[in-house]
């Protein structure tokens, strides 16, 4: 039998279903995640006043500066299974910021991260590897290669303009390798603003990395005190999602 165009296209479509694997998936809940992290006054709540998908439901991350703290400020959500050296696969999460964010242009609030304990190294403690951040309104990720004693760090910045009081979808396609084989490419609103082939992606361990979103505002501790004059910080979180396609994590169409 001849197979015209149509059908080929057909069976690309139900061949490439077939094999899609969504291996976490959270429509904006407090529930199903390994742990919750909060620290100092920050919180992490389940809501159904503000919500993306479906549900009705998202996950609120707040954190308040607090200048006689000299702690971390995180207010996160985890996933253990994030990935180890050699895999590879798709994340992807909506997020919102407060209505009335300020964007301070100098400092850093992080959204989401890939991150595993190195404790046992002597090297270092939590060690995170890739992460999303905000610095000012520009949208930021980078990846950690090396060793966990000689860390090194490639930073891919100013990769999209960031609104508050708006909901935004991230994805990120990431080929977890440390010999120059790897890939890592990032959408954000459905358009890819970052693609990096042959390159190393992770470290050379193969310990398994968790993956988190929530509120880390670690510009407050890692800068040594706050800038601007917002001390209150509010992120929302619906749709968050691993899988084997790039539909197994975009919140827009599995939800």
């Amino acid at each position: 039998m001849q197979l015209t165009p149509t059908l080929v296209a057909v069976l690309a479509v139900l061949s490439a279903t077939a094999s899609a694997t969504q291996t976490f998936a959270n429509r904006g809940t407090t529930s199903g995640w390994d742990a919750v992290q909060v620290e100092n006054e920050g919180t992490v709540a389940q809501v159904s006043n503000v919500f993306f998908g479906a549900s009705g439901t998202a996950i609120k991350a707040t954190q308040t500066y607090d200048p006689g703290y000299t702690g971390r400020y995180h207010a996160e959500v985890h996933h253990l299974q994030g990935y180890h050296r050699g895999d590879q696969g798709f994340y992807g999460f909506a997020f919102r910021l407060q209505d009335d964010w300020q964007f301070s242009p100098a400092q850093s609030y992080n959204l989401a991260q890939f991150i595993a304990d190195f404790t046992d190294t002597g090297c270092d403690d939590w060690m995170p590897s890739s992460m999303v951040w905000i610095i000012g309104n520009q949208l930021a990720t980078r990846v950690k290669t090396g060793t966990v004693c000689a860390q090194a760090i490639t930073q891919y910045e100013n990769l999209a303009t960031v609104s508050a009081s708006t909901w935004h979808r991230v994805e990120i396609q990431a080929n977890w390798q440390n010999d120059g084989t790897g890939y890592y490419k990032f959408w954000f609103d459905g358009a890819k603003v970052l693609e990096e082939f042959n390159i190393d992606t992770t470290i050379d361990d193969t310990r398994e990395f968790e993956f988190r979103v929530g509120l880390y505002a670690n510009g407050w501790h890692d800068d040594g005190g706050m800038k601007g004059t917002q001390p209150f910080r509010q992120v929302w979180y619906d749709q968050v999602a691993i899988g084997s396609t790039f539909a197994d994590a975009d919140p827009s169409e599995w939800s």
